[in-house]
């Protein structure tokens, strides 16, 4: 199952995930990206939003105003749906409107393989090549990898320190799509914040600190999140092409 969280407020953007994105609500442009990959549900704290959504078709669950984190809010809405432990739950922000399918694939298929082979791993996301231009950004979040494409650590700053300043180094930038089974991300949403979380605002990072492993699959995507108005005009500008 794929579930939008989906936020009414935004403290940098009001009201965002509701603006028109070629001729629909951004988080209904969302949903309609993904729906042919499996069921969408979309989790809000926003009756306006609920209405919406059935407005163009899709289910909703009325969640908690005080969820601090998307993730939060889709683990209450698969626990009202009480869906089985083993369920793959795609997490997809609401502030995607131009993701790919094939980037939410290829998580789901990892989550898959993880099940089958019963892999140590909490939580599937994803990452593409970016330039260091990009990664200068801080709303832009970067993700370091080991060898296995196990997340070690994902910031704000631009990591790794490129020390012998390499010509046309390339960065890992993160897409915030994240793959469970409901049991992993019950497990995760019974892990109290930390301290790396709160300091980057970053709340896969509990994972981390928490001592969880985070795969990372690498993807091509001209997507981005939406966290600004200038983001929706260089977002519109590339897609309206």
């Amino acid at each position: 199952m794929i579930i939008i969280p989906a936020r009414l407020n935004s403290s940098r953007f009001t009201n965002k995930i509701l603006v028109d994105i070629l001729g629909l609500p951004m988080v209904i442009r969302t949903a309609k990206r993904v729906e042919s990959l499996d069921k969408v549900v979309i989790a809000t704290d926003s009756q306006e939003v609920i209405d919406i959504a059935k407005e163009y078709g899709f289910d909703a669950v009325m969640t908690s105003s005080e969820h601090q984190s998307g993730t939060d809010r889709i683990n209450e809405a698969v626990n009202k749906l009480n869906l089985n432990e083993n369920e793959i739950i795609v997490n997809v922000q609401a502030d995607e409107p131009f993701i790919e399918q094939e980037v939410v694939q290829a998580v789901i298929n990892r989550v898959s393989k993880i099940k089958e082979n019963n892999e140590d791993i909490m939580i599937v996301s994803c990452h593409k090549e970016i330039s260091s231009e990009f990664a200068d950004d801080p709303n832009l979040v970067k993700v370091v990898v080991d060898e296995k494409s196990n997340a070690i650590y994902f910031s704000r700053a631009k990591v790794p320190y490129n020390r012998d300043h390499y010509e046309n180094s390339l960065y890992n930038g993160h897409l915030g799509i994240y793959g469970f089974t409901k049991k992993s991300l019950n497990k995760f949403c019974s892990l109290e914040s930390s301290k790396l979380e709160n300091i980057e605002k970053l709340e896969q990072l509990r994972a981390i600190d928490n001592g969880y492993k985070i795969a990372m699959v690498k993807v091509e995507s001209k997507s981005f999140g939406i966290d600004t108005q200038e983001d929706l005009d260089n977002a519109l500008s590339i897609f309206k092409k």
